[in-house]
């Protein structure tokens, strides 16, 4: 009984000692572990490098059409005939809806009847209505003219007689009064005369306007362009300043945008633009600011911006949303890394700069992407050579032996459990995965 409780004691007394002889070699298991996965990163590497960056402003908009006509008609009538519908492309003149011109034709003739009588008491010559007579030329200025005379010469004759004693007080008395009427007549004819001329004029303008109604029966488009809409149909009676067609303008349009007040130094007229609309996501449009606000709206601190798109291809249309950038300037000898160099971890981006063969991590601030580079605001000088792979393997402290040979960490301190290596106090980056 006692040698089977000691056999059970050494066996109890055995297993302990195994488990804390496995416990202590695990360590030295996985640092060997960790050595030989190092061991078999490799590491290539690359230049700061100056390029020239092309300096853009994003913007986003509406397309509008710089004229949107809002055709009405001017003279009250039943509509006869409509030459468009919607969508349909107008000339300026063309003919889009045409009224009935029965009644307007008759004004036109009792307007046209009303103007030949007053030119034919004026004396006025059909083949030229611009010439007036002369006061004195008239019919019924001559006339009382010649009454006039004829009356002062028979009161002369009546004087003659009356002093010889072969004429009456009285003829000489009546003869005198016949001479005021005839004056008075004359005046009379005179201010009929210019009551006329003054009347040709309004017979004259109530004739061109009869006439001009008349033409306004044929509704013409006043500008080129789409129709928008049509709000009139054959056989209904309209009347004056009823909406009849809208029309809008397809080219060129207007893109209208608000920027950023700081950048109110950076934008001037013609300056070139380019963007993208969502039904032609491929295909980049070209345009030139045309007018710049000159006041910054206080509520969204933007000042207002048109710019000027070709469209001749009718390919846009008024209303489309637009983003895309406008081209400020290019900037030579900007530093810049690939974007493959770059690591972004928690919203900080760094690259690895590799220096007397050892890896040294570095924060940066990153401006603009051109192409398939970086540009860096602050954080590198330029001369500096920076890892170009395996980001997401490289810690501050990591021994490189060459640009392209493998990579081992400086000491023989281990690696954890989990494969990262422990390095000099460097943050792990994420390689490609989050770049800004």
């Amino acid at each position: 009984m006692v040698y089977r409780a000691f056999r059970v004691l050494n066996i109890l007394v055995l297993l302990s000692l195994t488990a804390y002889a496995c416990k202590q070699d695990r360590p030295q298991q996985q640092g060997r572990q960790g050595q030989q996965r190092a061991a078999s990163v490799k590491v290539q590497t690359a230049k700061v490098q100056r390029i020239s960056i092309q300096r853009q402003v994003d913007l986003s908009g509406t397309l509008v059409s710089p004229d949107q006509a809002h055709v009405s008609s001017e003279v009250a009538g039943k509509v006869n005939d409509v030459f468009i519908e919607i969508g349909q492309e107008v000339t300026a003149g063309q003919e889009l809806v045409r009224l009935d011109t029965t009644e307007l034709n008759l004004a036109l003739e009792r307007a046209e009847s009303a103007l030949r009588q007053t030119e034919a008491q004026l004396g006025i010559n059909p083949s030229r209505p611009d010439q007036l007579p002369a006061d004195e030329s008239v019919a019924a200025i001559r006339t009382a003219s010649a009454n006039r005379d004829d009356a002062k010469a028979q009161l002369v004759r009546a004087q003659e007689l009356v002093s010889k004693g072969l004429l009456s007080k009285a003829d000489l008395d009546t003869n005198e009064t016949r001479v005021k009427v005839t004056e008075a007549a004359y005046q009379a004819a005179l201010e009929n005369i210019q009551s006329l001329k003054a009347s040709l004029q309004d017979r004259r303008a109530a004739y061109d306007l009869a006439k001009k109604k008349v033409a306004d029966a044929a509704i013409k488009a006043p500008v080129a362009g789409a129709i928008a809409e049509r709000t009139v149909q054959r056989g209904e009676y309209i009347r004056e300043n009823t909406p009849v067609v809208t029309i809008v303008r397809m080219d060129p349009l207007k893109l209208k945008t608000g920027v950023q007040e700081k950048y109110a130094n950076l934008i001037h007229q013609n300056q070139a633009v380019s963007f993208f609309v969502e039904p032609f996501p491929n295909d980049m449009f070209h345009g030139r600011i045309a007018f710049i606000s000159p006041a910054v709206d206080q509520g969204t601190r933007t000042f207002a911006t048109e710019i000027l798109v070709e469209n001749p291809s009718h390919k846009l249309k008024p209303g489309f949303f637009a983003k895309g950038q406008i081209q400020i300037g290019r900037d030579e000898g900007v530093l810049a890394v690939p974007e493959n160099t770059i690591s972004t971890l928690a919203g900080v981006s760094s690259v690895y700069l590799i220096e007397n063969g050892v890896v040294r991590q570095q924060t940066v601030e990153l401006g603009q992407h051109q192409d398939n580079f970086v540009e860096i605001l602050s954080g590198l000088k330029g001369n500096e050579t920076i890892a170009a792979s395996n980001l997401n393997e490289l810690v501050s402290g990591l021994k490189i032996s060459d640009g392209d040979e493998e990579a081992g960490p400086v000491g023989d301190e281990p690696a954890s459990t989990d494969g990262r290596r422990r390095g000099g106090g460097g943050e792990r980056g994420e390689g490609r995965g989050n770049r800004q």
